[in-house]
């Protein structure tokens, strides 16, 4: 029954890790964003977070949170939430589950354990700015 499920592969649709201003904060933080860069919205996007790893030496984890989104526009990014500084030496994996043209996909995108950080910045796809992409 297995080999009889079709799960198509996930394209033009990116996690990534952008650093912008806190005002809360009052300094930069990195904020997660899913993007899509289909010709299509997303539909009923749910994005399910979680971050674990070692911290000197002893198991941590973060809970788990989900964030639905009915609609996520053609060529355009939403703010999924925000990664706090000691979250960053954690790996932060993002299950993404969406519908596109009726069909449901899904993926896993992870930032390993501090991948997170300034020198990683690359320019990113539809959002024209420089953050992480998430793998």
């Amino acid at each position: 029954m297995k080999k009889d499920i079709i799960i198509p592969k996930v394209e033009n649709v990116y996690l990534v890790a952008i650093q912008e201003w806190n005002d809360d904060f009052q300094e930069n933080s990195w904020y997660a964003y899913l993007v899509n860069g289909n010709d299509k919205p997303l539909e009923m996007a749910m994005v399910v977070s979680r971050a674990y790893g070692l911290i000197n030496g002893e198991e941590r984890k973060t809970a788990t949170f989900r964030h639905a989104f009915a609609t996520v526009e053609p060529q355009s990014g939403v703010r999924v939430e925000l990664l706090e500084n000691n979250v960053l030496q954690l790996n932060n994996e993002f299950a993404v589950s969406y519908f596109l043209g009726g069909q449901l996909y899904d993926k896993k995108f992870t930032f390993t354990t501090n991948s997170i950080n300034e020198r990683a910045q690359t320019d990113l796809p539809v959002v024209n700015k420089r953050g992480v992409l998430g793998n």
